[in-house]
Parts: C-alpha cells; structure tokens; sequence
C-alpha cells in the first residue's frame, strides 16, 4: 500500500465531557455528524467569516479515551490553540497540541491503508483520497514509501485544495477554498463564529473566487504563487502545481470576461486552461449556460 507521512500535518486532541458541543458552537461542520466510523471536515473562522485554519476531525473511540483528533495544519496550530483556548470559557474540555508525538499519513493511491497503522479514517472531503491515519511519530517512517509530491499530485490531480499552498489562511472565506463542495460547512445548525458572513455568501451567490483546477502547457509547471491574468487584468494567483496540472484561485467572472474577449489566460508566462471540472463541483463554470446566475 503506498502511503506517505504528511510532515506538514500535526493534530491536536480535544476531549472532556464538552468535547462535541464546544466544537460544534464554534467550527463549521456539523459536529453530530462525527462519529468513530466517520470523520469530517471543517474549519474555524474569525468574526469576520475568513479561514483560520481547516482540520479533519476524527472521533477517538472511547476504548482509547474519547474526545476529538484535528488533523491540521502544523503551521496553523499555534493559532488555532490560541483561539480553541480562548473560546473554551467554562466548557469541560482539555486542549492537546500532539504534534510532538503524533504524526499524520496518507494513501498516496487513494486505497485504505492497514487497520492496525493507527487511528485510521477514510479522507470526508473526496472517496478517491482514500484513507489517512494519526499514528506514533516513532516507527511512522515504517508505514510509509511514498513521498510527499506523490500525496499532492494525487491531490492537485483530484482538484482538492490544500491550506497554505492553494489559499491562504486569514485572508480567505469558506466558499473560496470550496469547503461548501466538500463537505466542510453545515447549512442547517446553529450559529458558530463567522457564520453570518458565510450564510450570506450562500444565499446570495456571492463566491466570485474559487479555487479551480487548471492545465498548463507543454506540461509545465509555473512558481507556487504566481499571478494569473488575462488581458492585462489579474485572474488571481496559482497555488500548488505538479505535472502540469495546477489549482488557482480565481475570479471566475474575469475568466469568463477573458474567454468571451479571446485572451489567453497566463501564469508565470504559462499558458492555461480550467481543466475539466471535477465531479464534486457544482457550481457554474465559465462557458456553461447557467454561469453567472450563480458564479
């Protein structure tokens, strides 16, 4: 089974007789949905609707002590600490960075992985991701052989965008970084923080930014980061790339406009196309007849 260990991953433990009700007050999946069998995807939002960071959320059976495991971010977690502690107030609950001891892996072949490697659930974003598991750092190098361009080809090929690389944390709101087709924000619970913003960005269409999978040519790749444009206006800007296939966030609207004008679409001095939209996109791509009815 090809795996690799996902270095850039750590996890935090969340647990105490609070546990689920303290997540589900304040991230933005719906936390009843978590169960043993079943892991989720989520984030935690400022006020003002932007990702402070993006997690799996595995439930701990209560053979092995209960409670919650985020699969996040390692550079994130300082911030999400800092803010999982400040909302705790009087909540029963007891926050634990594991990073030191715990480490995350994945299947780079989008199969399972073996039932003894750890604490192993099934990627909630997308069945083609196949599993993942928090295991011990030590012996974790053990269960791998695959690298870590092996995992985000797969991933990039799949059109899954990943925080840090494909959008950037504190200056992007759910809707951008797809949470809303993956799985990653609940339209029918209660309020948690940032949820007005992004209710509102719902129900009115307002995502004019996405991140999208795009093709480059000749099989190149550009700069992570790079600007995209059209016509002399900016589309957006390039995250992750292997293979020649990228994903960019851009407004979709100038793409439009830059198709319907004949300009070719650039990056890095590269030029592109969207690539075939991804089976777990719904929303309207440039050139479909709905598009901009609810772009």
């Amino acid at each position: 089974m090809p795996a690799t260990r996902l270095v850039d991953r750590g996890v935090i433990r969340v647990s105490g007789d609070d546990a689920r009700d303290f997540l589900d007050n304040i991230v933005t999946n719906a936390m009843e949905t978590v169960t043993p069998e079943r892991a989720g995807y989520g984030g935690l939002l400022t006020p003002q609707g932007k990702i402070i960071g993006d997690f799996l959320v595995v439930a701990v059976p209560n053979a092995e002590g209960g409670g919650f495991l985020l699969d996040t971010s390692l550079l994130q977690i300082p911030d999400l600490m800092k803010k999982l502690k400040l909302y705790k107030l009087r909540a029963k609950v007891t926050l634990d960075d594991l990073s030191e001891r715990a480490t995350v892996i994945a299947a780079t072949d989008g199969g399972r992985l073996p039932a003894d490697a750890g604490l192993v659930y099934a990627d909630p974003r997308l069945p083609e991701l196949g599993e993942r598991a928090i295991v011990d750092r030590d012996g974790a190098d053990e269960l791998v052989d695959a690298s870590m361009d092996d995992y985000h080809a797969r991933r990039i090929g799949l059109g899954i965008p990943d925080g840090g690389r494909d959008f950037l944390y504190g200056d992007t709101f759910p809707h951008e970084a797809l949470f809303d087709q993956l799985g990653g924000v609940s339209f029918r619970k209660g309020c948690y923080i940032g949820q007005e913003v992004v209710s509102r960005m719902q129900h009115r269409g307002t995502a004019r930014s996405r991140v999208v999978p795009v093709v480059f040519s000749e099989g190149l790749n550009p700069d992570d980061g790079v600007e995209a444009s059209a016509g002399g206006k900016t589309l957006g800007r390039v995250g992750s790339c292997a293979n020649g296939r990228g994903l960019a966030l851009l407004r979709l609207d100038r793409v439009a406009d830059a198709l319907a004008a004949g300009h070719e679409l650039d990056a890095g001095g590269l030029a592109f196309t969207l690539a075939p939209k991804p089976s777990f996109i719904r929303f309207p791509y440039p050139g479909e007849p709905e598009f901009g009815a609810a772009a």
